[in-house]
């Protein structure tokens, strides 16, 4: 029982540093809105995803400012980002997207908000016959599981995007289509009304 007790242990540890705040916004069109992280120290890693799921060309404008109105991250027209900072200074950080570029197009964007706290300081629980050097190759497993479940974690991220985008792709030209063979059928029922206007013209006047 030793064992998945550390276990246990050593996962809350890891997991108790990260918090995040993973969301999808539709942002209509001409908006601009606003989402924040309160820091509460220095030297907090920030976590900044986002990716435009639906929605015109699939681009938005962006930019986090730190406090004291300080600028870190700014773009404009990208489909997507992942960044990742170190919080120079204690306070609320905003995460800004901007619509503005679009006159009736709203866009479904994901993005996500993480801070972690990477400092190992922590005491770990230790066990009756359990050596240092046991709970460090078992720690450093922990934090290797865990970086491997964000990266799986990124990729499936990747993957949904991808695929929201091309069904997206796939709705705007099965729309396009109908369109065009509605406006097809109209113009062809429209030639045909006038071919009958005009052949019944030509036998009116013959019999005048």
């Amino acid at each position: 029982m030793r064992l998945p007790l550390i276990l246990i242990s050593l996962l809350g540890f890891v997991f108790s540093h990260v918090s995040a705040t993973a969301l999808t916004y539709k942002l209509q069109a001409h908006e601009f809105a606003c989402f924040f992280s309160h820091v509460q120290e220095k030297g907090i890693k920030l976590a900044f995803y986002f990716a435009v799921q639906s929605g015109g060309s699939f681009e938005v404008d962006y930019s986090v400012v730190g406090p004291n109105e300080k600028m870190i991250l700014e773009g404009t027209k990208e489909r997507q980002g992942d960044y990742v900072f170190t919080a120079q200074e204690q306070g609320e950080y905003r995460f800004c997207f901007s619509n503005e570029m679009s006159t009736w197009v709203d866009k479904m964007v994901d993005f996500e908000i993480a801070q972690e706290n990477e400092s190992r300081d922590a005491k770990l629980p230790s066990k009756q016959g359990t050596s240092p050097e046991q709970t460090s190759a078992l720690e450093e497993s922990i934090l290797k599981v865990s970086r491997d479940l964000s990266t799986i974690n990124r990729n499936q991220k990747y993957f949904r995007t991808r695929e929201n985008r091309n069904m997206s792709t796939v709705k705007s030209t099965e729309n396009r289509i109908f369109n065009f063979s509605v406006m097809e059928s109209a113009l062809m029922v429209s030639m045909a009304g006038l071919q009958v206007f005009i052949v019944r013209y030509f036998f009116q006047g013959a019999r005048k």
